[in-house]
């Protein structure tokens, strides 16, 4: 049987999450045989929230394939023609039409075509977004004669919701990998008609934060609910967080998902 591994990492959090994340993406690809890297970039730029071009180049520098987003992705207003320019960076596909760049795109991992998707949830989002599981069925049947293997980033808040997909798409994709909420669940696991699930991969950036911000302000806005600056925590310790999914390129069923968490305690660059 002949497999592919594809590595999805939860949202890099500001400078401290792309150091993290160079710093040990090389190691992790080796030790784990992993073929493709998805990465969800969103909250990757300097202030913690968007994207920009040259960022977006640092990722595809540093071995990624795909670069996945949602609600953040338009902080930037840089990143709007870029996302037209190269399709390897996705914006959550149930956007109204008009938006830039795409929602999916399809890639070669080992000769074999693999789609990946990005959709982002309704459910507690401020964004009005067309309903992501129709927007699902309309991009599957643009697949059909494409490719069977299929991944999803859901950006999403809601627990639920995120189940609801994977539920909605089991037997229809490859996998189905939750983002947004940068907290990574424990609920990994191939659904019975073989779609590998997680309800969120977690994040990289530092371990002791809140979402990868300084928690000093965010707690005096919820004492206060005065408006804050949210910053970047730069502490150690560091956490790269997320999931490799293993799957059948025949049939393009998933065969195994496995978690990984790497805290480091020590210096990044």
């Amino acid at each position: 049987m002949e497999t592919i591994r594809i590595l999805f990492v939860g949202d890099v959090v500001g400078a401290t999450g792309r150091e993290m994340f160079a710093k040990h993406i090389g190691a992790i690809k080796q030790q784990y045989a992993i073929d493709a890297v998805v990465v969800n970039g969103e909250n990757s730029s300097n202030q913690g929230r968007g994207i920009t071009p040259k960022i977006a180049q640092f990722f595809f520098d540093h071995q990624v394939d795909v670069i996945t987003s949602g609600n953040h992705i338009w902080y930037s207003r840089d990143i709007y023609a870029y996302l037209d320019q190269n399709p390897r960076i996705l914006r959550p596909a149930n956007f109204p039409s008009g938006a830039p760049g795409s929602g999916v795109v399809v890639i070669q991992v080992k000769g074999r075509r693999v789609a990946i998707v990005n959709l982002q949830g309704r459910v507690f989002m401020r964004e009005q977004t067309e309903c992501p599981l129709r927007a699902a069925d309309s991009i599957l049947t643009y697949l059909k004669d494409k490719t069977n293997i299929i991944f999803v980033d859901y950006h999403a808040e809601a627990t639920s919701e995120k189940m609801a997909l994977a539920y909605y798409l089991e037997g229809r994709v490859s996998g189905v990998v939750g983002t947004h909420t940068h907290i990574q669940t424990a609920d990994e696991r191939v659904l019975p008609k073989g779609t590998a699930y997680i309800t969120d991969l977690g994040m990289c950036g530092s371990l002791n934060s809140m979402l990868g911000m300084q928690k000093d302000a965010i707690m005096s806005h919820f004492l206060t609910q005065l408006p804050v600056k949210f910053t970047v925590d730069t502490s150690s310790p560091f956490v790269l967080s997320g999931a490799w999914i293993e799957v059948d390129v025949d049939t393009g069923r998933a065969i195994a998902i496995e978690r990984i968490r790497i805290i480091d305690e020590g210096e990044i660059a």
